[in-house]
This record gives structure tokens, sequence and C-alpha cells, in this order.
């Protein structure tokens, strides 16, 4: 039985793949681009020319605040045009994020979004993670963050009006995010990842951070 190697993946690199022609195709609210392609194959060669449509849909920042004194989160509540006609409400419970502007950081992006969508001042950011959220037809590369709250916050509404935000802000007990969770009331793939992360690595954000109060 052949044994995976690390230092062997991943098989190509970028060079690997010939890009014959790039077209965008629709220019809205988002973009979408029609690309003309041939890579290697693992077999040798190389593959015959294909065609792909790609969603244009840059870069996210995803921010989950955490208090590690009152062991509370703060989750948003926001309409999802993405989920209608799916069977459920389309108001989700979500972490934080906001799309990267040019000329900014991921940090300064977190810090931004946290402001505008909860009205928190973060103090600290503990990067988590990052994946790519669709790979087959999306750019999105998504970076995660747990954020450090020091005081406690009350939920209210915010959002930007010219960017027809509409937001609920909610702090709630740890557990109570994870029963949500669990119960799979929260099912919008940036959250669960942040949530499980915190589940994951709770001690070592207390013992970093502060423990919780008696």
């Amino acid at each position: 039985m052949s044994q995976f190697k690390i230092e062997q993946y991943p098989s190509f690199q970028a060079e690997d793949l010939d890009i014959i022609d790039k077209t965008t195709v629709f220019q809205g609210f988002f973009r979408i681009e029609r690309w003309q392609l041939r890579h290697k194959l693992f077999a040798g060669g190389w593959s015959q020319p294909m065609i792909r449509e790609v969603f244009e849909r840059g870069q996210a920042v995803i921010v989950l605040p955490y208090n590690p004194q009152t062991d509370e989160v703060v989750l948003v509540e926001q309409f999802r045009v993405g989920v209608v006609d799916q069977g459920q409400s389309p108001w989700l419970l979500e972490s934080i994020a906001g799309m990267i502007d040019d000329g900014q950081t991921a940090e300064q992006t977190a810090i931004r979004e946290a402001k505008e969508e909860a009205g928190l001042t973060l103090s600290e950011l503990w990067p988590m993670l990052n994946y790519f959220s669709s790979p087959g037809g999306s750019t999105e590369k998504i970076h995660l963050y747990l954020a450090r709250l020091t005081q406690p916050v009350t939920s209210g509404l915010f959002g930007l009006d010219a960017e027809h935000e509409d937001i609920k802000m909610h702090v709630m007990p740890r557990q109570t995010a994870m029963q949500l969770l669990a119960s799979g009331h929260i099912n919008n793939a940036a959250t669960v990842i942040g949530l499980q992360w915190l589940a994951l690595h709770l001690s070592d954000v207390q013992q970093r951070w502060g423990t919780r109060l008696a």
C-alpha cells in the first residue's frame, strides 16, 4: 500500500496550467469570466482545451468575536438572497463578514466590518485559518479570525444603509451558539468552521486570553 507523502503534494504548480483565453461575460454586482484553458495530467501529457465559467468573488474576511471572561460570542443575523427558495428562512445567523477592498489587509477589513456590522472595537485578532469556499467555480478565498472582546457588549441593530445592510447583532453564551450549530440552525460554512475551530482550540484561547470568571 502506497503512503501519502506531504512533501510530494501538490503534484503540479501554477506553471502546469495554460490559460488560452480569458473573457468577462458578465459584470454586475459580481463578475463572471469565461476561461479557456488546459492543464497537465497525472498520467502525463496535457488535457484537451476546456471552457470554464469562473465566479470572480475576491477575498473575504470572517470574524468571530469571543469574550473569554464571560464565555460569550457575537453573531449577526441578516438577509441572504442565496437562501431564497431553499425551503428555509433567508435570514441567517452568521459570523461578521466583509470583502477585502483594494489596498486593505485582511486585518484592516476585520476591524472595519466589526465596527460596521456589530458596533465593536476589536482589541486583538487571532488568525484561525483560510480556505477556498467553492474552488470548482469561484475565486473566493475566506480568511477567518477570532476576535478578542475585553468588555461586555450589548445586542443591537447595525449595518450601512448605503450598502442595504440591515443587521441584528446577537450576544450569546458560547454553549448556546454550539447548541444552535448542533441543531442545524447555523448552517453557513464560515460560521460552522469558526465555531468548530473555537471548540477545538478553546483551552488554548482561554489560556492565552484569560479564563472565564467564576
